[in-house]
């Protein structure tokens, strides 16, 4: 028997992309190769994590579950202007401490890291989906720079969000 393990949150990403590939012909297979080695690449990461042997964690309870899905909506919800993590951990009645590691246990990331995440793939929807400017579009997903939004969009996806228009 053998475990696959988890799609993660970054795993997630790339096969979002694998599926809504904006190219086509030779620039699209290029693309297409280059997310799977991605894919690959992350698969490889977990497995290494993994012969480490098993972090000493203790396992979650249900209401710290809850309590971390919790935090995960206020995050969602205040996308534009997020809590600090003291902020977060306190709304949630959780510790900063435990809310970190439990959500990354819960979510494979950071909290930080899953906003960031989320922040960019509501970016890329409204960017090919609505009738925002790039400017407004990064006000609504909690930039204040647009220039900062620009080099944040295209480590995320290998491209700048002028592509998406």
């Amino acid at each position: 028997h053998f475990e696959f393990g988890k799609t993660t949150p970054l795993m997630g990403v790339a096969l979002h992309q694998i599926l809504h590939c904006p190219y086509q012909g030779k620039t699209r297979h290029l693309y297409l190769e280059g997310k799977g080695l991605e894919l690959i690449a992350l698969y490889l990461d977990q497995l290494k994590h993994k012969s480490l042997g098993p972090q000493p964690t203790r396992p979650l309870n249900s209401e710290d579950v809850s309590r971390i899905h919790q935090a995960k909506d206020i995050l969602i919800r205040r996308m534009d202007d997020p809590p600090s993590l003291l902020a977060l951990a306190q709304q949630v009645g959780m510790n900063d401490c435990k809310l970190k590691r439990g959500f990354r246990q819960v979510f494979g990331t950071t909290a930080f890291g899953y906003l960031y995440q989320q922040r960019m793939e509501k970016a890329q929807d409204l960017l090919r989906f609505g009738t925002l400017n790039i400017t407004e579009v990064a006000a609504a997903v909690g930039y204040t720079n647009p220039s900062a939004f620009g080099a944040a969009f295209k480590r995320m996806f290998g491209y700048p969000p002028s592509t998406d228009r």
